[in-house]
């Protein structure tokens, strides 16, 4: 078992993760800002992400990223995409050269379209490297609600390792080799919930949503398995399980972004609001992209940055997809 875990990023997910972990094994939580640091340490909890939630009193947290990684024996990196390669720069110095790094994030790096484990491979090199994905609604969890997910490694002690560290009564841990599938699922199921949201704010109704969440399914697998992904893990939690979630909670912040600009908000106001990433807007560009590398059709993702990179009214986006031609469901 791993002697002590470092999570790098105190935002909500991160701070739920590491909370679990706390009573279970010495882990540190590491956040850029000092005040929040202070705060976690101290036994406030996480007044900025995560409001009136009780942590674990054994978690510890620091703003220095040498303490954090330093002695650590597996790390977490729960930092969003676009500061994902200078967290791990920063930490590199610090850091054994065996310790696994797997990521909590969901999307790709922006230019590169590299998946979060690929850019970890990139910046520390030679270590296993892997991915804790599923459908994690932060606050559901760290209050003890029936939850899931699994975890992806290219090693395969740590991947059971991390599985009996956060395996629980109330939580399910389950285990997969499918990096690709995994991190496709968890980085493509934001932008169909950007798109779920749309439609929620446009009244298009729950027939209309329910087919657009099984038609984002379907590009997901498609990319997926086009990239090398198995069509079995984005059948299971890391990608239908994760789309669900996403497209029809509340709690998520892309169905949430979606539904405002459906109802005629300005995206670029609604964005400047949250004080979290929707990672489904850059993700959307970097979906299409590697799409359009791999031969293979992405349309609600095609309209959602149409949206969000254009300016392109939801409106007309739904009726085009609407308007596709009609073919075979399967084939």
């Amino acid at each position: 078992m791993a002697d002590r875990v470092a999570v790098l990023g105190a935002g909500s997910w991160g701070t739920t993760v590491a909370s679990l972990l706390a009573p279970v094994v010495p882990t540190v939580l590491w956040a850029r800002d000092p005040e929040l640091a202070s705060d976690v340490a101290s036994g406030r909890g996480n007044p900025r992400y995560l409001s009136g939630f009780d942590l674990a009193p054994s978690l510890q947290a620091t703003s220095d990223i040498g303490n954090a990684v330093g002695g650590a024996d597996i790390v977490l990196v729960a930092v969003p995409t676009h500061g994902f390669r200078s967290v791990l720069s920063d930490a590199a110095a610090h850091l054994a050269p065996v310790v696994p790094v797997l990521s909590l994030a969901k999307g790709f790096e922006q230019g590169s379209r590299l998946r979060m484990s690929q850019v970890v491979a990139e910046v520390l090199s030679d270590r296993p490297v892997g991915v804790l994905t599923g459908p994690n609604l932060a606050k559901e969890i760290l209050v003890g609600k029936s939850a899931a997910m699994v975890v992806a490694s290219t090693d395969t002690a740590t991947t059971h390792r991390l599985q009996g560290l956060l395996a629980s009564d109330s939580l399910r841990v389950y285990t997969n080799d499918d990096l690709v599938g995994c991190e496709i699922g968890g980085a493509v199921k934001n932008v169909i919930a950007l798109a779920s949201g749309m439609a929620e704010g446009l009244d298009a109704g729950d027939n209309a949503r329910a087919a657009l969440i099984n038609r984002g399914l379907a590009e997901m697998t498609r990319l997926g398995e086009a990239l090398g992904g198995d069509p079995r893990t984005l059948a299971g939690l890391a990608g239908m399980g994760d789309l669900l979630a996403t497209c029809i909670s509340p709690q998520s912040r892309n169905r949430w972004v979606g539904e405002q600009v459906g109802r005629g908000l300005d995206p670029v106001e609604v964005l400047a609001d949250m004080n979290q990433v929707a990672e489904g807007v850059p993700a959307a560009g970097a979906v299409c992209s590697l799409a359009a590398s791999a031969g293979v059709e992405v349309p609600i993702a095609t309209g959602v940055r149409e949206v969000f990179e254009h300016g392109r009214p939801p409106l007309e986006v739904w009726v085009d997809l609407m308007a596709r031609r009609a073919r075979p469901e399967v084939g």
